[in-house]
């Protein structure tokens, strides 16, 4: 019942393999039982069909009671040998499953010294025989069918279970690479709502000043047109009260923003140029190089993000590779500004290259590039060296279309995740599965092999010398002990022997019962039967033996 339970309980799929594997663990069973039982060796092979088709109902239940059906599987095997494979599987699979190595290894002691005592015990009347044998038996069986599975089991769950791990930490891995981009990602666009704060702000409080020097102006002038400025300096006021609210959501502001840091030079020419006269000056070898016009006639958010490109770079270049030497290039035409960073490689590593860094400066860069409706590339190159390379339209849109977003290379990563997360590929399963079965032969060709030779060793009822004829017995029963009539000793007996019994039928004089005790004389055996072939009497007596002489001897 509960057995019925836990098969409906199962999906399809589950079912199908579940009747695969007991199918196939009782396949090995029968083919051992088949080759053991084509020998002659077991007493009552039928004993071990029933040991067998007991297996095959308790093979099943391994998951969900492994200790006691991995118990009952050995003690059967110890008794009847073809209940092997189905234990050899019921041990790889508890061995995979038992996490803890303590539990796991006294579980796989008991099932090997259970297949040893059993087989011991029940040698003398289903085994080969004497229990010195039997406990033969149970030593041969127990690697084949505990110790060697379970060493196996144990080998792919700690595979497994590491993998698994494996899989878990690259995945905290991923997940932390990625909150770690979607906040350089907010940090970028608080800068740049940062900048748009400074920029709008600067133009409202000029409308500002402008619509109260024009109030002052109107005060006596025109007093209706007076209002209309009050109204325009009262929206501008309010225009910066929210813009600062709206700004301040987004968190604190970096430390290149403000009016300080952002001016009307920025990302010109000329700010390029002070930006690599600092890196000069910080002992970096930078090279400029300008084609095109300037950048004072382009927007705002054009030459902020050259700027942040060309001063992003020049850093990572102090922190990872001070001593190379850098090429920084800005061409400048109708439609795009393409801004590229080279540093050639170190010859030494840096004091600070053991501290790693994030990756949030570059990501960031990108976020930039990427709103303006731009492209943006970063990586090693062949020769050791770095290069960072970043496109921008010279006249972005108002609504930027960007080619990647975030979302789309976070749902791509985590569809890829999933996918992999899936499982094993199903080469590597069918790998998994065809070894396992040919390890599963490999231990059955085993299990037969040493059987035979325990049951072929082991003395049997007929094994011993033949017995001796005796009266009584019949002339098929003294020829099979192998008494045979022999003409010459026939002969010689002719003449020399007593009177035959009464009751005599035939004699027969075997060659084996003529010996020579001495010189002269041979002792002859006879026996006589009756008319219904029975044994009457064995006789033996001595008759004149002849021999030729020698050349050399004189008569």
């Amino acid at each position: 019942m509960a057995l019925t339970r836990l098969f409906r309980s199962l999906p399809d799929r589950g079912r199908l393999r579940a009747v695969v594997e007991t199918g196939g663990v009782v396949f090995a069973g029968l083919v051992v039982w088949v080759a053991v039982a084509g020998l002659g060796f077991p007493a009552h092979p039928y004993v071990q069909v029933t040991a067998l088709a007991v297996g095959a109902g308790l093979f099943p239940l391994r998951r969900r009671f492994p200790v006691a059906v991995l118990l009952v599987l050995a003690a059967l095997t110890g008794a009847a040998p073809c209940a092997g494979p189905v234990t050899a599987a019921t041990a790889f699979a508890v061995a995979r499953r038992t996490v803890r190595a303590r539990r796991r290894g006294r579980l796989l002691v008991a099932a090997a010294a259970v297949v040893v005592v059993c087989a011991t015990l029940s040698a003398p009347w289903s085994g080969p025989g004497p229990v010195e044998y039997g406990l033969a038996l149970g030593l041969i069986l127990t690697p084949a069918a505990v110790l060697v599975p379970g060493l196996v089991g144990t080998s792919y769950g700690q595979q497994r279970r590491l993998v698994q791990a494996l899989r878990e930490r690259g995945d905290a891995a991923e997940r932390a690479r990625r909150s770690a981009d979607s906040e350089a990602r907010t940090h970028e666009r608080s800068r740049i709502a940062a900048e748009m704060h400074d920029l709008v702000g600067h133009r409202l409080s000029l409308i500002s000043l402008h619509a109260g020097g024009l109030e002052l102006a109107l005060e006596r002038a025109d007093p209706e047109l007076r209002e209309e400025a009050v109204l325009v300096r009262r929206t501008t006021r309010d225009a910066m009260r929210e813009l600062r609210q709206a700004v301040g959501v987004l968190g604190p502001l970096g430390r290149d923003t403000g009016p300080e840091a952002l001016t009307d030079a920025t990302g010109t020419r000329a700010d390029i140029e002070s930006l690599v006269a600092e890196s000069r000056d910080g002992g970096i070898a930078v090279r400029l190089d300008w084609t095109g016009p300037d950048l004072d006639a382009r927007t705002a958010r054009v030459r902020r993000a050259v700027h942040r490109v060309v001063r992003e770079s020049l850093t990572n270049v102090h922190r990872y590779a001070s001593a190379a030497h850098v090429a920084v290039t800005v061409v400048h035409d109708d439609e795009t500004v393409r801004v590229t960073v080279r540093n050639g490689a170190p010859p030494a590593p840096p004091a600070s290259a053991g501290s790693v860094g994030t990756g949030r400066g570059l990501t960031g860069l990108r976020e930039r590039v990427e709103l303006l409706g731009g492209t943006f590339d970063a990586g090693p190159l062949p020769s050791g060296g770095f290069q960072v390379d970043a496109v921008v339209p010279a006249e972005p849109g108002d609504a930027p279309a960007r080619a990647h977003t975030a979302g789309d290379r976070t749902g791509h990563d985590a569809s890829h995740d999933t996918g992999h997360d899936a499982g094993a590929p199903p080469e590597r399963r069918t790998a998994q599965v065809l070894t396992l079965a040919l390890g599963l032969a490999a231990l059955s060709v085993l299990m037969v092999l040493g059987t035979a030779f325990v049951y072929a060793t082991a003395p049997h009822k007929n094994a011993g010398p033949s017995p001796l004829p005796r009266v009584g017995m019949t002339y098929g029963d003294v020829a099979a002990t192998g008494v045979s009539d022999n003409k010459a000793v026939r002969a010689a007996a002719t003449g020399h022997e007593p009177p035959r019994p009464a009751g005599t039928a035939g004699c027969v004089y075997p060659f084996n019962g003529a010996t020579e005790p001495r010189p002269g004389g041979l002792i002859v055996a006879r026996y006589c039967f009756d008319a219904s072939q029975r044994l009457i009497a064995i006789d033996r007596f001595t008759v004149p033996s002849v021999r030729d002489a020698a050349p050399w001897e004189t008569p």
